[in-house]
Formats: C-alpha cells, sequence, structure tokens
C-alpha cells in the first residue's frame, strides 16, 4: 500500500512503526526539515521535505501538481492537518474522512451545535461574528470565554468577567487576542461561550466502526489555559461510571467520529457532564503513555492500523494495571531565564518509588518560546503511579506545591495528610 503521511508531530511521539509496517508498506513522509529529522536512522520510507510557508494542503497540493504520484492513503495525527488531510483525500480521491467529516471534530460552534441536538449539555455559545451582528445571539450575561473555532493548547483563549466586557475589549481592540485586535476579519475564526464552573475532565481511547473499544477518564490538575499563563497541568486517572461511558459513547456518535483515537474533554458540573470538545486524534503531554501504562494499549499503532484498515484485535476496555496512573509538565515559554535553572524544592520528587518516568532539562538547557507539552522540550514532566488514584492526585499536587519557579507558577495546597518523604536525589532520567 501506498501510504502519505502528513508528518507534523515529531516520530518519538507516534512512533509509526509500530502502527506501519514500513517493510511491507510504501510510506512517504511529507513535513518540515526539522519534523523529517525526528524520522529515525534505519526505517524504511521516503522523506519528502516542505517549506512549512503556507497550510500542508498548498504545498502538498504544489509537489504533486509538480511531481503527479498517486497514494492508497493520507494519514494525519496532528489536530491542525486533520482538515488538509480531508482536501488532500478528496483531491486525490483516497478513501477516508472527508472535509465535512473532519469540520465537526475542529469546529467548535459546529461541534457544540451537533453535541446539543443529540440532547447532551453543552455550554451556551454563538459564533463571534454572530454575536457582533445580533448582540442577543448570547443569552447570557456573566463570566464568557472568547476562543478560536479550531484552536488548540487553549493559545488565543481569554475569560472575560462578563459578556459586556467582551463587547468593549473588541471594539477598543484590547481583547488580548493579536488576531483580533490587529484584524477585525478574524471574528469569523472565532467564538464566545459562557463559563461553566467545574472540574475538567478528558476521556481517551479508540473507536473502532463506531464502537468504543477502550477508553479511560481523567481530571486535570490545573488547566491547559493556565498552562499557557505559565501554570504546571497535570492529570491523573480516576474510575468512571456506567454512565460518564455512556454519556462518552453519545458525545462520539454526536460528532461522528467512527474510526481512530479521541479526547474528549467535559466540565464536571455539579452531577452533569458538560460537553467542552473532542478531538478525533491522540491526547497531549503524556496522555499516550500514561494510557499504555495502564491498558497496555498504544493509541497511535492501534489507530494506524484502524486507519490501514487491518483487521481489528480484542483490546482491554480499560485499566488492567493495579496502579493508577498520572501525568504532570512544567511551562518553559513563560520563564525570563535564558537557559533552566531549576524548579524549586523537587530534589525529593526525582528518587520517588512512585515515579515511573522523569524527564529534566539539563543546566542551562534552552527553554522553549512556545507552549509545547512534549517531555523533550518542557523544563520537567513526567508520569506517576500509585496504588490508589487518590495517591497519584496527591503526589502532583505535592510537586506543583514545591515548586516555585516565578510568581505566575501556580501553587496548588497540598492536602496536610499527604508527604512525600526527603531521599537522596536520583539520577535524572532521560528526556
Amino acid at each position: 500500500m501506498k501510504i502519505l503521511v502528513l508528518h507534523r508531530v515529531p516520530y518519538p511521539r507516534i512512533e509509526y512503526a509500530r502502527g506501519i509496517d514500513h517493510d511491507a508498506h510504501e510510506v512517504t513522509y511529507f513535513g518540515t526539515a526539522a519534523l523529517l529529522a525526528t524520522l529515525p536512522r534505519g526505517l524504511r520510507h521516503e522523506a519528502v521535505e516542505r517549506p512549512g510557508e503556507a497550510s500542508t494542503f498548498d504545498e502538498a497540493f504544489a509537489w504533486l501538481s509538480r511531481e503527479p504520484r498517486t497514494f492508497e492513503r493520507v494519514i494525519a495525527l496532528s489536530e491542525y492537518d486533520l482538515l488538509d488531510a480531508a482536501r488532500l483525500r478528496e483531491w486525490l480521491a483516497v478513501v477516508g474522512p472527508t472535509t465535512a467529516e473532519v469540520i465537526l471534530v475542529r469546529d467548535k460552534v459546529a461541534m457544540k451545535s451537533v453535541v446539543r441536538e443529540a440532547g447532551l449539555r453543552v455550554p451556551r455559545f454563538t459564533g463571534l461574528a454572530d454575536f457582533l451582528d445580533s448582540p442577543h445571539a448570547a443569552n447570557w450575561q456573566g463570566r464568557t470565554v472568547l476562543k478560536p473555532l479550531s484552536g488548540a493548547s487553549s493559545e488565543d483563549v481569554v475569560i472575560f468577567d462578563a459578556l459586556d466586557d467582551v463587547t468593549r475589549a473588541l471594539a477598543k481592540r484590547t481583547s488580548g487576542v493579536s488576531r483580533l485586535d490587529s484584524h477585525a476579519q478574524s471574528v469569523d475564526a472565532y467564538e464566545i461561550e459562557e463559563f461553566v464552573s467545574g472540574d475538567i475532565l478528558h476521556f481517551d481511547g479508540l473507536v473502532a466502526n463506531g464502537e468504543v473499544v477502550t477508553l479511560m477518564a481523567s481530571r486535570y490538575i490545573g488547566t491547559c489555559l493556565g498552562y499557557a499563563k505559565g501554570q504546571p497541568l497535570g492529570s491523573y486517572h480516576f474510575p468512571m461510571s456506567d454512565g460518564a461511558q455512556a454519556w462518552v459513547a453519545a458525545a462520539l456518535k454526536a460528532v461522528g467520529i467512527r474510526q481512530g483515537s479521541f479526547h474528549l474533554e467535559a466540565i464536571e458540573s455539579g452531577d452533569d457532564l458538560v460537553f467542552l470538545e473532542v478531538g478525533n486524534r491522540v491526547g497531549g503531554a503524556d496522555v499516550v503513555a500514561t494510557f499504555e501504562h495502564a491498558t497496555g494499549v498504544h493509541l497511535p499503532s492501534e489507530e494506524l492500523r484502524l486507519l490501514l484498515g487491518e483487521p481489528s484485535r480484542a483490546l482491554p476496555t480499560t485499566q488492567i494495571d493495579d496502579r493508577w496512573h498520572g501525568w504532570f509538565v512544567f511551562p518553559g515559554h513563560t520563564l525570563d531565564d535564558d537557559g533552566y535553572r531549576g524548579l524549586g524544592e523537587i530534589d525529593a520528587f526525582r528518587g520517588h518509588p512512585a515515579l515511573v518516568r522523569w524527564a529534566e532539562l539539563g543546566a542551562g538547557a534552552p527553554l522553549p518560546r512556545k507552549v509545547t507539552y512534549s517531555a523533550h522540550e518542557a523544563p520537567l514532566a513526567g508520569i506517576v503511579a500509585n496504588l490508589t488514584w487518590q495517591g497519584t492526585r496527591d503526589w502532583i499536587r505535592a510537586l506543583f506545591s514545591a515548586v516555585s519557579t516565578s510568581p505566575s507558577v501556580l501553587r496548588t495546597p497540598v492536602p496536610p495528610a499527604f508527604a512525600i518523604p526527603r531521599r537522596q536525589a536520583a539520577p535524572v532520567a532521560g528526556i
């Protein structure tokens, strides 16, 4: 089979060779020089470099117009390439998700519309352009979230105390979103929604032929928006009720996700789950790694098998490990230092027996200047596991409490009953 991979995610995050037999198939990776450099030596493949100055579709279209060839699959595992992959499939007449199908997992207004129609609770929302044309389109007055229709990592997300504050900020061009403050025509790419209080959960797993075949539930410590502003972020697995499993299946059915991995976020508002957003792709940070530790399932590999039309195989429906896993990551993009200088009182955590992985930058290493959850780029990231989910939660909270890098970094109070004994620092694990 001739396979085109739109290669945007660094290879170690996906490990394509675990899901695609590169000796049996002709695999072409299309990506920028930096991302092609992450491909391992000895892997049978063709690499085609793109400039990275235009969209993936435009650059692939230009390349294939110059050098026509055929493919039987076009694969994209990055959220940012899903629509481009769909457009390429339609142009090349290749099977796979269409543009109309992908829009429901990329456009947050379209997404929430179909979920609401399915009878699930969503925050009240409206497109920003519709709101500016008709302010009554937003039928709430309290805290309001401004966000891109198809963004990720909470980039360009702003929370306002009241709906009227959004109107004033946009009029004065002081929203804090550069695209809106400098280009009024960008309003079509944004939406607003009511702020719903509650813990944010994420559900991750795999769908095959419309059925959820494996699933884990996690609860965030911190938020993606807080991370973008310089606060640490983590999450931990916790037991899932039958009702939550049914809710996940209903949400996925509403947006039409029938094949592949999913990362579904919800707000726990009292006894209700409120749909936030969903992606037809794996979650970021160490979601994939913790999922594999808990279930034995490597989500990207199983997704690739499905996308290639290979026979499905029996997978554990949920956790099989006795321990409850969680991950943590600290941002570096908001720090003023030129190089990494450490993170507070963390010696007691480095060698702790609950650690599964500890990835810390070396002294003086360059800090990232973009929002990234990747363990090889962030100052500190890791995975921890305990025999109880509460123990994993408390471990991460204790780490966050011990760290002080700058005033912008969150300091979460540690439950008084939980303490981590000091011990001799162990060597830092590889990044």
